[in-house]
This record gives structure tokens, C-alpha cells and sequence, in this order.
């Protein structure tokens, strides 16, 4: 016959009811019984020498958890207390697990909360707290040696027990602290958005530019410079622009556009003597309008910078660039004033709205090109794939439908804003 098929018929049904089973179970509940009974004995001693006990354990603390000396140092009354609270909460879970449970849970939460905002790290708290398990369990042996040395052996059976409990409230202080951790993260943040908020806005109170630049880490007496940013690209996302040459810049999302508070350098270091710092080219996303202010001394004027910026936001093309405020002093003076701006352009290019609609687009682009090529027929007709003598025709015929003089200053002046204005302000 097969081996497996003798091995599987040899032993019968019946011989699986060993009747050995309840009596080790009944020998279990009664070594567990015992063991409860030492440990309980045990812990009665340490509760009532509960004060020495603290002091052991907050001398373990300040030698091996250096985290801890300072708070010790500040607050010696107030460690002592909390350690105290821990180890009678400890101590009496171990008497009475059940009615004991939820204060040493509130306890040891309250350590972690407290721990968190004090920015104590977790870890020391961690150390902390198994110290002080092994404190305790170290206190049991020994007391348990002391009273009945063969009652040792017995404490075996509940280790798992007060380690378990040392776990569980490792894993409650380190709850308590993640989330009060999150909560201050969350309040830092908020506050320093704030701050950045009302320095953009320009609502800063002088008393407060202290907090904003330690908020901000950022000098309170620095050079700055604003740098807009809209249609940032990476499906919508804005604030994509990047400032090179490492300066120091603070971010602030805002509704439509986001602001980057650009720190530079000394007047004669590093950062340049341009209107605008020497601020290094930005560069974003395609698609990305970004209008960079010019340089402003102090927090304290961080909000006017705000809105050079924004004036520079407004001058950028829609199909996205970079628009330096100091190169467009002219337009940014018609943008800054749009009611005059398109008063200005009615004025004086309103008597082109006479002729057809095709030839006044030729000969406003014709009149761009001149100005655009310093008042050069040549190059302007160059561009234009046309002759010089078209250019100089188109221009006097300008001239004559306005009543305007390309060769007076003052004309030229207001013809320049004039088409700025309608360029920018049309739409």
C-alpha cells in the first residue's frame, strides 16, 4: 500500500479529540491570572512612589534626549508635571486597563499637541515616551525581584501587554502632533499669504513690515522688483515664470495673476542700475504675459511696484511675452490713463475714419513701420515691399487727412501716443 494512503487511514477519526485541551487552557488562564496578580502588586508600588519615578525619568530624558534640555530648562515645573501625568495614567492603565483607557489616551494627545506647537521635534517626543516604558516595565522587574525574585518569571506573560500600550500611545502622541502639525503649517501659510497679500495691495501697515519680512525672510530695507504673471500655460496654470540669476523671490497666487516679490541686489552690486534692478530676462511658458515693474526701495513700496507691474501686464501682447516696464515709459503712461489715451487717439486719428476702412489700415501701418525705422523711408519701404516714394506719398497723405506735421516735434509726440493708444486700448 501507498505510504500516504496507510498515513491518511492508519490513525482513526476519533483519537483528534485529545482530551488534554481544556486543561491547558485552564492551566493558561491561571498562569495569566497569576501574572495579572504580580504585575498589579507590582504597579501599586509604583503609583505610590510615583514622585520618584518622575524624577528617574525626567533624569533618563535630559541625558539621553537632548531635545528635551531645553524645554527642561525653560520649564522644569512644567516637564515635571507632564511627565508625572504620563506616568500615573501609564501606571494606572496597568490596574485598571479599561477605566483607565480614555484618560491616558487624552493625556498622551495633549503631549503630542503640545509638543507639536512648542516645535518640539517627534522624534524626541517618540524617545520620550518609550524612556519611559522602559522605565516603567524596569520598575516592575525590580520590584518584583525585590518582593518575590521567583514571581519573575511570571511577568513574562504581560510584557506584550505594556509594550503594546507603550505602541499604541507612540502612535496617539505621534496622531496628535501630525495633525496640530498640519494645523500651524496650514496658519503659517495662511498668515504669510496675508502678509504677501497686503504688501501687494499696498494696504501694509508700517508697524507690520517687521513680521512680513520674517514671514517673507525677506530684508525689510531691500531693492525690489514685481514681476506679474497671466496665462501661465501647463493647463492654466499660472506663476510658471522663472527669475534667473538666483535672486530671491516670494510667490503669491492671486485670482488672475500671480506676483513674484523679486529681492535685489545692491545699487552697485550685483543687481545692477537699471530702472528695473538689472532683473535677469523672465522666462514662462508659452503663452505666459508677464510685465515686470520697476525697482522700488523697501517693502514698504512693494504695493506701487504692484501696480507698475500690473501696467506692464497690460501692455503684453495676447500671444504671451515679457514686457519691461522702463522700456515702455511712453505706453505705459497711455495704459495708466486710458480715458486720455483714447481721447488722444480720437483726436488725432479720428479724421482717418473718413477714408475706406483697407486704405487707413496702410496708412496707419505705414506710418508705424516709418516710426518704427527711425523715420527712415528707405528701410521703412523695405519692410513694406514697396518703394521709398510710396512711403513718403502715404506719409504726406497722412499729413494732409489730419492736418498733422511729421517734421514738428510736438505733432510727432502726440502721433506716437496717439498710435500706442489705439494699439493697446482698442480692444
Amino acid at each position: 500500500m501507498h505510504p500516504a494512503v496507510r498515513t491518511r487511514t492508519a490513525a482513526p477519526r476519533p483519537a483528534v479529540t485529545a482530551a488534554p485541551q481544556p486543561r491547558t487552557r485552564r492551566v493558561r488562564s491561571l498562569i495569566d491570572a497569576e501574572a495579572i496578580r504580580v504585575l498589579h502588586r507590582a504597579a501599586r508600588v509604583l503609583m505610590d512612589d510615583l514622585a520618584d519615578l518622575t524624577d528617574r525619568l525626567l533624569a533618563v530624558v535630559q541625558d539621553q534626549e537632548p531635545a528635551y534640555r531645553a524645554a527642561v530648562e525653560s520649564d522644569p515645573v512644567g516637564v515635571w508635571q507632564e511627565i508625572h501625568r504620563s506616568l500615573r495614567h501609564s501606571v494606572a492603565s496597568l490596574l485598571d486597563p479599561r477605566g483607565a483607557r480614555d484618560g491616558a489616551r487624552r493625556c498622551s494627545w495633549r503631549i503630542g499637541a503640545t509638543r507639536a506647537e512648542q516645535g518640539l521635534p517627534l522624534d524626541a517626543v517618540l524617545h520620550a515616551f518609550r524612556l519611559g516604558g522602559s522605565l516603567v516595565w524596569q520598575g516592575l522587574v525590580e520590584e518584583t525581584s525585590r518582593r518575590a525574585p521567583e514571581d519573575v518569571r511570571l511577568l513574562v506573560h504581560v510584557a506584550a501587554d505594556v509594550w503594546n500600550f507603550v505602541d499604541e500611545h507612540c502612535t496617539i502622541v505621534t496622531d496628535a502632533y501630525r495633525q496640530v502639525e498640519r494645523q500651524l503649517t496650514w496658519r503659517r501659510e495662511n498668515q504669510v499669504r496675508l502678509l504677501a497679500a497686503a504688501l501687494l495691495d499696498g494696504t501694509s501697515r508700517i508697524a507690520d513690515l517687521p513680521d512680513t519680512a520674517r514671514a517673507l525672510e525677506m530684508p525689510e530695507h531691500g531693492r525690489y522688483v514685481v514681476v506679474a504673471v497671466a496665462d501661465g500655460g501647463l493647463g492654466g496654470a499660472r506663476g510658471a515664470a522663472v527669475v534667473r540669476g538666483g535672486a530671491r523671490v516670494h510667490w503669491h497666487a492671486g485670482v488672475d495673476v500671480d506676483y513674484g516679490i523679486v529681492l535685489l541686489g545692491d545699487r552697485h552690486g550685483d543687481g545692477g542700475d537699471g530702472d528695473d534692478g538689472g532683473l535677469p530676462e523672465p522666462t514662462g511658458d508659452a503663452g505666459a504675459r508677464i510685465g515686470v515693474s520697476g525697482a522700488v526701495d523697501g517693502l514698504a513700496s512693494v504695493g506701487e511696484a504692484r501696480r507698475l507691474a500690473d501696467t506692464a501686464l497690460r501692455m503684453c501682447p495676447a500671444e504671451g511675452g515679457t514686457i519691461r516696464l522702463a522700456e515702455h515709459l511712453p505706453a505705459a503712461l497711455v495704459v495708466s490713463s486710458p480715458e486720455l489715451g483714447t481721447t488722444l487717439a480720437d483726436r488725432v486719428l479720428g479724421p482717418l475714419d473718413r477714408v475706406e476702412p483697407a486704405d487707413r489700415e496702410i496708412l496707419l501701418d505705414t506710418l508705424t513701420t516709418w516710426l518704427a525705422c527711425d523715420g527712415s523711408a528707405q528701410r521703412a519701404g523695405e519692410r513694406l515691399y514697396c518703394h521709398r516714394n510710396t512711403v513718403l506719398n502715404r506719409l504726406r497723405r497722412f499729413e494732409q487727412l489730419t492736418g498733422r506735421c511729421l517734421a514738428r516735434p510736438s505733432d510727432l509726440v502726440e502721433i506716437s501716443l496717439a498710435l500706442t493708444a489705439r494699439r493697446l486700448l482698442r480692444g
